[in-house]
């Protein structure tokens, strides 16, 4: 048996307007900070994470995101943070923004790392590795980092405010953890957390899945009139916290592996949302695993209500040939991709069948309901 091991951020804050309240948790972090955020998020939200700090009597560097998460921009935002002589990197985004500032954290590690997400999109903002892309948008590799960020802000005003379909690919990116992590935990893989899955682990993935269950589409219509409700707030936790942790001390397998896979096709798909690929990768891994029609059909019924992707039509890929999906189900098998903890052999042939297959359930689903 290999060792167990659960990581976790320090500390996660949630509430309404606690982006005006960085400043005091974070007092005791030192006296200099650099913001990171793009032009939209600086009079979304930046600009009252900077005065919350002022009013500490921390200096912040103003730092503008140009939009991906790559080698090129972390590594030019790592020499603004020291020529500041920052002693905590605060960014203020979505996922690309606060998986830069971690990789700027990794090489000034007496530095703290602060997030304050401005959607609940993903479940990017508890852990301990970045997603880095090419300048260009093409997914490269993951990067894993010693430690997880010290401290998570999320404001549920802001994220009522946000557009529904944040909220939504958040919901479908978190499915994916229960599904992917049962499935590390039955092949005895090693979880992004560096051993095997706790039981603190797999619970909180289990309860992050039925969270979304019970509250996913109450959520949904909160976000719609932009109010914060109990089941919004529960949303905005199960999409960062519970699937945060889940993924990373649970395990990935293959639903993320797909999504990963079709970042190397050209056209409309690279303008989907990671949660709406994720969506589609999480139908394809319950076809391989043999789910029943019922249990198929429960994802299938809430994704649709959600307005995610539940056919390849749906992602732009209605006209995608054979040899287009069988380059992401080997992209889907590389060395290395989560892909191989699942609990058997799998072949590009296997991927693209169960692909099809889910699309084709899909496809029966809606016929079945008179749906478009």
């Amino acid at each position: 048996m290999g060792n167990k091991v659960f990581i976790s951020p320090s500390k996660y804050v949630q509430g309404v307007d606690v982006v005006d309240e960085v400043g005091s948790y974070v007092k005791e972090m030192g006296s200099k900070a650099i913001v990171i955020a793009d032009e939209f998020v600086w009079n979304l939200a930046g600009n009252r994470v900077v005065d919350s700090l002022k009013q500490q009597s921390i200096d912040a560097v103003n730092i503008t995101f140009n939009g991906e998460a790559s080698t090129g921009e972390i590594n030019r935002i790592i020499e603004e943070a020291k020529s500041a002589g920052a002693e905590m990197i605060v960014a203020v985004g979505g996922g690309k923004t606060l998986d830069t500032a971690k990789g700027v954290r990794d090489q000034i590690p007496d530095a703290y790392c602060v997030i304050v997400p401005t959607t609940a999109s993903t479940d990017a903002p508890t852990s301990a590795l970045s997603v880095i892309y090419s300048d260009e948008g093409v997914f490269e590799s993951y990067r894993f980092y010693s430690k997880n960020p010290d401290l998570i802000v999320m404001d549920s005003k802001i994220i009522a405010g946000a557009p529904p379909r944040f909220l939504a690919s958040g919901i479908a990116d978190a499915m994916a953890t229960w599904v992917e992590a049962r499935m590390a935990i039955q092949a005895n893989a090693n979880a992004m957390s560096g051993g095997l899955s706790t039981i603190a682990g797999a619970a909180i993935a289990e309860k992050c899945e039925e969270t979304l269950f019970q509250y996913g589409l109450l959520a949904y219509e909160s976000n719609k009139r932009q109010i914060v409700t109990h089941a919004l707030e529960q949303i905005v936790e199960a999409n960062t916290l519970l699937s945060g942790l889940g993924f990373e001390s649970g395990g990935l397998a293959l639903a993320h592996a797909i999504h990963n896979g079709f970042t190397v096709l050209d056209g409309e798909v690279h303008h989907m949302t990671h949660g709406e690929k994720v969506a589609f990768g999480t139908l394809s891994q319950l076809t391989l695993e043999n789910r029943s029609k019922e249990e198929f059909e429960k994802y299938v019924d809430l994704y649709y209500r959600l307005e995610l992707p539940i056919t390849l039509e749906d992602l732009h890929l209605g006209d995608a040939s054979e040899d287009e999906l069988m380059k992401v189900a080997e992209a889907a098998l590389t060395e290395g991709e989560s892909s191989h903890n699942m609990p058997f052999e799998l072949t590009p042939y296997d991927v693209v069948s169960a692909m099809q297959a889910a699309d084709q359930y899909a496809k029966a689903y809606k016929k079945e309901h008179g749906l478009k």
